[in-house]
């Protein structure tokens, strides 16, 4: 069975390897259609989004977003599954020893810079394989989840795409301003965390105030039990949910005790709420 043609988009920032890959990949995949190359995270996600690729190659260490960055929030951002399945993954990295072992636990493909003619050819011819074998569009969003599963892995992986391990001992309080004034906020009293431009609100019952640390480096100063993430930017206290809702779209949202606002539920982190 002859596989149609298969487009693929590049996300690669130093432009030497970027168009390295493309030489490489027009030698071991003469049919397949690079429609685009970018060099960031983000541009990957919206150009993935216009254009739906069949195939997306994500270099792991990117300006101002990570490859695995850009794939988590394209499989959360990726509308409907039944009708695009969602493209297949090839990450390239430059770091080989825990890389390797990373990718192969969750049988994800990665690409090794420099990018080498027999492994690209092997990955190729998966590649072909898995399009040609897609299941009918009912398993699509199975395998998108399938996807997540493993993207949550890659997450939590020390080292990988800027994973750090947990602090030695969990934060007490949180130094925030409200105002002009600084505040020592007990981390007893938070809700949950929510990155906002190049801050992130720190929500009680009664305040919001503001700190600069970026969520991922507040993340590993918590203790994971006591929040969860729910989304790329939200951090809450999971016992403060009160209730789980369901909207149109199919989309969860997280009420909380002593807070008005609901809170979304990214695809990435839905499955901790299945079960209610």
């Amino acid at each position: 069975m002859t596989p149609p043609t298969a487009r693929a988009l590049i996300a690669e920032d130093e432009p030497l390897l970027a168009a390295a890959l493309q030489q490489e990949l027009a030698r071991a995949w003469p049919d397949l259609q690079i429609v685009a190359s970018v060099s960031d995270g983000l541009s990957a996600v919206r150009q993935a989004l216009a254009l739906r690729p069949d195939v997306l190659f994500l270099d792991i260490r990117m300006p101002g977003q990570s490859g695995l960055d850009a794939a988590v929030q394209l499989a959360d951002a990726w509308p409907d599954p039944a009708a695009r399945p969602f493209p297949a993954l090839v990450f390239v990295s430059a770091y080989e020893q825990y890389a390797v072992q990373a990718f192969e636990a969750q049988a994800m493909d990665y690409l090794l810079k420099p990018v080498q003619t027999a492994r690209l050819q092997g990955t190729v011819q998966r590649l072909r394989h898995a399009l040609v074998n897609r299941m009918p569009r009912a398993s699509n969003a199975i395998d998108l989840e399938a996807t997540m599963a493993q993207l949550r892995h890659l997450l939590a992986t020390p080292g990988l795409a800027g994973a750090t391990p947990p602090a030695a001992a969990p934060l007490a309080f949180i130094q925030a301003s409200s105002g002009s004034r600084i505040h020592m906020v007990p981390v007893a009293d938070v809700l949950y965390f929510e990155a906002a431009d190049k801050y992130l609100r720190v929500l009680t019952a009664a305040r919001e105030y503001l700190i600069r640390t970026p969520l991922k480096e507040l993340i590993p100063q918590l203790d994971p039990q006591v929040f969860w993430q729910i989304h790329r930017g939200t951090l809450v206290r999971a016992s403060a949910i009160t209730a789980v809702a369901r909207d149109a779209a199919g989309k969860l949202h997280l009420e909380l005790a002593g807070r008005p606002e609901k809170l979304p539920v990214s695809r990435l982190h839905a499955h901790r709420f299945r079960a209610m």
